[in-house]
C-alpha cells in the first residue's frame, strides 16, 4: 500500500473545504512556528501575523506611492517653471544659455551647454554656433533617442566648462518635431555628470525626450 504523502493531505484538504467544519476542534490545537523566533504559536496568532506583515508590506507600497506622487509633482514644478523662462523676451542670442543654465539650476545637472548648427546668419559668430565637427553633426542625426552612458571620449563633452570631470553624459538631439520623428537634427543638448551612474546605459529617458523636444522647439526659432 502506498503511504500517504503531504501532498496528499494537501489535495484533500484543498478539496474537502468543510473539512475544518466538521472537525473545528483540531484548529484549537494546530501549531506552527513563529516566524520571529523558534516558539511554537497557534493557527490563529499565525494567520495575524501573516495578516499584520500583509498590512506592512500595504502600508510600504503606499508611502512609496505617495513619494513618488510628491516627487513627480516637484519635477512638474521645476519642468514648468523652466519652460516659463524661455518665454522671456532677452534676445535670441542669449536662448541657448538659457536653455542649459535652467536645466543646471532646476534639475541640479552640473554641467550643460547647448551647441546649434544651421543658425540664422547672424548667429554664425556665436559661441553655441562653433566648433561643431561634421561627425558631431551626423552622431545627433543618428539618434533617436538620447544617449545616456559613460563619456567615452565623445566631441560634445570638450565644449563643457570642465570636460575632464564630466564622467557620464545625457546627449539629446534638437530636431524639430518628435524625438523620434525624421526631423533633421540642428543641435545637440549635453548634459554631463562626474557621477559615473547620474546618466547610465539603463536608464528611462522618457523626460529627457521631453527635455529635449521642448528645447528644440524654443530652440528652433534660431534656424536659418
Amino acid at each position: 500500500m502506498t503511504p500517504i504523502s503531504e501532498d496528499d493531505i494537501a489535495r484533500y484538504l484543498a478539496n474537502t473545504p468543510d473539512f475544518f467544519e466538521r472537525h473545528a476542534e483540531l484548529l484549537a490545537t494546530v501549531q506552527l512556528s513563529s516566524p520571529h523566533g523558534h516558539r511554537a504559536v497557534s493557527l490563529q496568532e499565525r494567520q495575524a501575523e501573516m495578516l499584520r506583515e500583509k498590512i506592512r508590506m500595504l502600508e510600504h507600497r503606499i508611502m512609496e506611492m505617495i513619494r513618488n506622487g510628491n516627487e513627480n509633482v516637484m519635477i512638474s514644478d521645476k519642468l514648468h517653471r523652466w519652460v516659463l523662462s524661455l518665454f522671456d523676451d532677452s534676445a535670441l542670442s542669449d536662448l541657448p544659455d538659457r536653455v542649459a543654465q535652467g536645466i543646471q539650476t532646476g534639475f541640479l545637472v552640473p554641467q550643460a551647454v547647448v551647441k546649434l548648427w544651421n543658425v540664422l546668419p547672424a548667429l554664425l559668430d556665436a559661441p553655441f554656433a562653433s566648433a561643431v565637427s561634421e561627425d558631431s553633426r551626423e552622431f545627433a542625426a543618428s539618434l533617436t533617442a538620447p544617449y545616456c552612458g559613460v563619456n567615452a571620449g565623445f566631441e560634445a563633452a570638450s565644449w563643457l566648462q570642465d570636460p575632464a570631470s564630466a564622467q557620464s553624459l545625457a546627449l539629446i538631439p534638437l530636431r524639430p518635431g518628435p524625438m523620434q520623428g525624421t526631423g533633421q537634427a540642428f543641435g545637440l543638448l549635453v548634459l554631463a555628470s562626474p557621477d559615473p551612474q547620474r546618466f547610465h546605459s539603463g536608464m528611462g529617458t522618457d523626460f529627457l525626450e521631453r527635455i529635449g523636444e521642448l528645447a528644440s522647439a524654443a530652440l528652433g526659432r534660431l534656424q536659418a
